[in-house]
């Protein structure tokens, strides 16, 4: 008995987090079901048909084709709920998933409208231009190279230098003229002389 017991209590805690797992898994599972499926609906129940010639039809992101982007296509035959109208006319504002806001614009004279009346709404925001970089029209020509038909200068070989030539003077021993050493030798003899006198007199 207290076997059987223990089995099913054993049983119990074994099976209990298996089903809390599914039981969170299913409740995520509709709610993400439940969020896939509601899809929003156009308020006056009209919408628009493709009917041009070619395959496909460009859907925009606003009621112009050289402001807005293009967000998306439509195949010919196919058809979308219709939101509202541009103020002339010319184009149509219907549901697109997958666009900005789930929303997009189709040119009127590609598709056809439904019976009813679409009221006039608003574009939505222009959206804004990337950033264009400019460049300065003066460090431009600065790398403008033009190139020139003159010749290029040649190498000319520098003139040549004249270097001065000196004439070196030589001594010239006249026969009049006195030796230097008979000079230092007379000066020697009468200091000599000067000398003994000096010792002389001091006597």
């Amino acid at each position: 008995m207290k076997q059987t017991w223990f089995q099913h209590i054993l049983l119990t805690i074994l099976t209990a987090p298996i089903s809390l797992g599914i039981f969170f898994a299913s409740a995520s599972t509709l709610g993400l079901a439940l969020q896939l499926t509601v899809t929003p609906t156009a308020d006056s129940g009209m919408y628009v048909t493709v009917i041009t010639e070619e395959p496909q039809i460009n859907v925009r992101m606003g009621p112009n084709s050289s402001i807005y982007p293009i967000v998306g296509k439509l195949l010919t035959g196919s058809t979308a709920p219709a939101l509202g109208r541009s103020l002339g006319g010319d184009w149509i504002k219907i549901e697109y998933p997958g666009a900005p806001y789930n929303e997009g614009w189709v040119y009127s004279p590609l598709v056809r409208v439904s019976a009813g009346t679409l009221r006039i709404v608003p574009p939505p925001p222009t959206p804004v231009q990337p950033a264009t970089a400019t460049i300065d029209p003066t460090l431009a020509a600065q790398f403008d190279i033009v190139p020139t038909n003159t010749r290029l200068p040649t190498f000319t070989p520098p003139p040549s230098l004249t270097v001065p030539s000196y004439t070196q003077v030589s001594n010239v021993n006249s026969k009049d003229s006195v030796p230097l050493a008979i000079v230092i030798i007379a000066l020697m003899v009468l200091g000599g002389i000067g000398f003994l006198l000096s010792l002389f007199l001091r006597r």
